[in-house]
């Protein structure tokens, strides 16, 4: 039974707007307080305080660091390009009507990218959550309203069970109940009435019994949105999940696109991606607290267009075994070093790794405390280490490996000091 609240929300609603006004974006705009928003202007400029300094990181106490990890969220993502931030800067001078700007955003995505559509939202997981509510309660401002009460409504989505991760999070807290399936036969049997999506790992491809392959012809056959979490995945041109028959895929932003690092990008199926957007800020929908700025949004669709037309994937691969192959000469000459390079089979972080391992008889030296001085010295940096956090993780890439370096997020310059530092520890250690 609906609350008085939401009653009286939908009566007032429904009396100056119809429901195609409302999917349209003019009632919707309304609706969100933004009408009487649109004129766009340039800012007054004002003289600054010259007594006020622009804080930085060193200002308050914080102490940047090297990235030889990764694009983890936890590590602050990737660096942005600088056409991105120009595209931020540039956004933050003027005023735009939201709805106006993701319908631009979402064709020129379609352009770019060959996917029916595309939105931009506050990160792969914002996105998740916008595609869980399209496929839930749809464009139904009264199920909308609902959200994450889902009773009555479509509100299952299968998962594959070995694709389960603490990401489901960004899709069950919209009210939907997570069906774990292990083979092509349960998924099957688990597909019903109350079905509304179907959600996938991309990196997690291979896991368990359920083949990719069966899984899309599964859902394809009954109708059923396949949603696939590819955040610190490729997205390129073709996009491999939508050529192969899923519905939606989400990325990051901050991530190898290298956009804001609060933004998130959500392709497929236009009438998908738009219900996503309406459950979504600006709008007064149950994702209203994932607001994407005018500069993330712009941010972002630059990274895209800088993928797809701008960068220069080849000689940034080149770059990457260049650096791998600069530390690895500073550091092989040391007594018991060994480095190798490794090409991960993984679709999140493509990149090439330098593994390094030693004899621990004849350099006393645990992997731990090599990871713990390299984090305390100058420059900070952090790099993979056997048994810390994920790396507790044995995979056919990090067998053998002490320390590995991941290229993607080191900057130009940074394997100097990375070598230096490597080469005081490990020679250090030499008994």
């Amino acid at each position: 039974m609906k609350s008085n609240f939401i009653k009286s929300i939908l009566s007032g609603f429904s009396k100056h707007f119809s429901r195609r006004d409302f999917i349209s974006g003019t009632g919707l705009a309304a609706f969100g307080g933004l009408a009487g928003c649109t004129k766009t202007q340039e800012p007054v400029s004002t003289q600054s305080d010259p007594h006020i300094s622009i804080p930085t990181y060193e200002s308050i106490g914080i102490r940047p660091l090297t990235n030889c990890m990764g694009a983890y969220t936890s590590l602050s993502g990737s660096l942005m390009l600088p056409e991105a931030k120009m595209a931020v800067i540039e956004a933050s001078r003027r005023y735009v009507e939201m709805d106006e700007l993701m319908e631009a955003v979402g064709r020129r995505l379609a352009e770019l990218t060959g996917a029916e559509w595309g939105i931009i939202s506050t990160g792969c997981a914002a996105c998740c959550t916008g595609a869980a509510a399209a496929c839930i309660a749809g464009t139904d401002p009264e199920k909308m309203m609902m959200l994450p009460d889902t009773r009555g409504m479509k509100n299952e989505v299968i998962v594959p069970a070995g694709h389960r991760n603490v990401y489901d999070r960004s899709i069950w807290m919209v009210g939907a109940k997570m069906v774990e399936v292990s083979t092509a036969e349960e998924m099957e049997t688990a597909i019903n009435e109350r079905t509304a999506m179907i959600a996938d790992r991309g990196d997690f491809y291979g896991r368990g019994k359920l083949s990719f392959e069966d899984m899309v012809a599964i859902g394809n056959k009954h109708g059923i949105p396949i949603l696939i979490d590819a955040a610190a995945e490729r997205p390129d041109v073709p996009n491999v999940y939508l050529e192969a028959g899923c519905d939606l895929v989400s990325y990051s932003g901050g991530k190898c696109l290298r956009g804001p690092q609060s933004s998130g990008l959500l392709l497929g199926r236009k009438d998908l991606c738009k219900a996503a957007f309406l459950n979504l800020s600006p709008h007064h929908s149950y994702g209203r607290p994932m607001k994407a700025g005018k500069e993330e949004i712009m941010g972002l669709l630059t990274a895209v267009e800088m993928w797809v037309n701008g960068r220069d994937h080849e000689a940034e691969w080149k770059e990457w075994e260049r650096k791998l192959a600069y530390i690895s000469d500073a550091i092989s000459s040391i007594y018991s070093v060994k480095t190798w390079v490794v090409h991960p089979p993984m679709r999140s972080n493509v990149a090439p790794r330098l593994s390094i391992s030693w004899d621990e008889n004849t350099l006393k030296l645990k992997p731990l405390e090599a990871k713990k001085q390299l984090r305390e010295g100058s420059p900070r940096i952090e790099m993979w280490a056997e048994g810390a956090g994920l790396a507790t993780i044995k995979t056919p890439w990090t067998e053998g490996a002490k320390l590995q370096i991941m290229s993607y997020m080191m900057e130009s310059g940074d394997e100097v000091p990375v070598s230096r530092r490597l080469q005081e520890i490990l020679s250090k250690a030499v008994v």
